[in-house]
């Protein structure tokens, strides 16, 4: 049987010594493996491609027969490692707290512990979303449920 945390060391060893980095490792009925990857500057399909074939180096088809994925974690995952709150300086964001806030803002620092983000408090004015500049606050990665990545078409 396929272990998940297994399956993350091997990628963390074919990764070590790149940008590159594991952001999760999903396994479902039991012949599924999804591999999802972030990097720290670009991802390309080409890194996603040389992971899978690495890692069916060490996956044992005869023993279990199952499918593999590897791709970008994508806009469609929440930031879940410090690294990514750094790659997304400069971004907006939308940080869906614990204790079931949320906030919006422009990531402005992140380190190992927290993210600062210069909040954003969206009204609407006669039909038109207008958003305005707050303060900045400090919020612990560990009081973070889930970040997104605010996709902006402005």
């Amino acid at each position: 049987m396929l272990e998940r945390e297994q399956i993350k060391r091997w990628v963390e060893e074919i990764l070590d010594g790149t940008d590159r980095f594991v952001v999760d490792v999903v396994l479902k009925n039991e012949d599924m493996i999804y591999v999802f990857l972030d990097s720290d500057t670009a991802l390309t399909i080409d890194h996603c491609v040389e992971v899978s074939r690495a890692l069916e180096t060490k996956l044992n088809r005869d023993e279990q027969d199952y499918e593999l994925r590897v791709s970008s974690a994508g806009l469609d995952h929440p930031l879940n490692m410090p690294r990514q709150y750094v790659k997304n300086i400069g971004r907006k964001i939308r940080l869906e707290m614990k204790d079931g806030s949320s906030h919006l803002g422009k990531i402005t620092e992140a380190g190992d512990e927290a993210v600062t983000i210069e909040l954003i408090h969206e009204k609407k004015h006669k039909k038109i979303k207008q958003e305005e500049i707050g303060g900045l606050i400090t919020v612990a990665y560990s009081d973070i449920k889930e970040g997104w990545p605010v996709i902006s078409f402005t």
